[in-house]
């Protein structure tokens, strides 16, 4: 499956610590915007999703990192979808700075749950449709 989406992040100052290398603790935070920005580019709003009674959340994260960013640098967060999703959904992730140097890649596990039932679901359909667009 070919599914994937890139999303372009400026590292800002609050993100980095005294060497002005970003602390490690926010990677998962430009996978989520990764994530979000991957949905979007389908037509599908993560709020909709929350507000038809879906959550996601993650049941698993796994970062490596290859080389530091730095601040004011601008990051490429590619955001592709592993399997077709079941009760979980799986997500690939590579970090690039502007010259095209790898920084991290990542991976993500998370899993549809009720808001109702506060337990694990089926990918939505008209996820699934999108999917098969």
């Amino acid at each position: 499956m070919e599914l994937f989406h890139t999303t372009k992040i400026r590292v800002r100052y609050g993100e980095t610590d005294q060497m002005g290398v970003v602390y490690h603790g926010n990677y998962a935070q430009y996978l989520e915007i990764g994530r979000i920005e991957w949905l979007r580019s389908l037509g599908i709003s993560y709020q909709k999703m929350e507000d038809e009674g879906i959550m996601l959340p993650v049941v698993s994260l796994a970062l490596n990192f290859k080389k530091s960013a730095v601040y004011d640098e601008v990051i490429n967060v590619k955001t592709q979808l592993k399997k077709t999703p079941t009760a979980t959904i799986e997500f690939d992730y590579e970090l690039t700075n502007e010259n095209g140097e790898l920084l991290s890649t990542g991976n993500t596990i998370l899993v549809f749950v009720s808001k109702n039932t506060m337990r694990p679901t089926r990918c939505p359909k008209y996820i699934l449709d999108k999917l098969h667009d």
